[in-house]
């Protein structure tokens, strides 16, 4: 039964490392910890959707290298986040600040399904008139 429950959880349930390598793992974990918080907030500049936590593309290790050295370093959290931020911008933030070059990402969306609103208002609007004038027009025909 033990055996079963084990390869149940083995098949089924994702492991928390599975991008990280053993060999970038720290021994200290209060610094592991840091350091993997940091680098679940962090894009992956190739894989686009996956933090450098979850992706297995080399950039991704080697940030996850540069995270946990300057972790070691001594650097805040705060440090660590705004030194990667300024060798690769706002993008490598799974959740990019709210100023004035990310409004489109924030923004962007709303406006457009506002936009698309609206044009299906007025697409409905003209239908309804122009069938409007269409049957006045038949009416004037039937009565002459």
């Amino acid at each position: 039964m033990k055996a079963i429950f084990t390869i149940v959880a083995i098949l089924f349930f994702p492991f928390a490392a599975l991008a990280v390598d053993p060999g970038e793992i720290l021994k200290d974990p209060n610094l592991e910890k840091r350091a993997r918080s940091i680098s679940k907030g962090l894009r992956c500049v190739v894989c686009q959707n996956q933090s450098i936590d979850d992706s297995d593309a080399q950039l991704a290790r080697d940030l996850r290298i540069l995270v946990r050295n300057r972790i070691v370093a001594g650097d805040s959290d705060t440090a660590v986040i705004d030194y990667v931020v300024s060798r690769y911008g706002d993008f490598v933030l799974l959740k990019p600040p709210i100023k004035g070059v990310t409004l489109v990402l924030w923004f962007g969306p709303i406006f457009f399904t506002l936009a698309g609103l609206i044009g299906l208002i007025l697409f409905f609007r003209r239908q309804r008139i122009d069938s409007k004038a269409l049957v006045q027009m038949d009416n004037e025909e039937i009565n002459n």
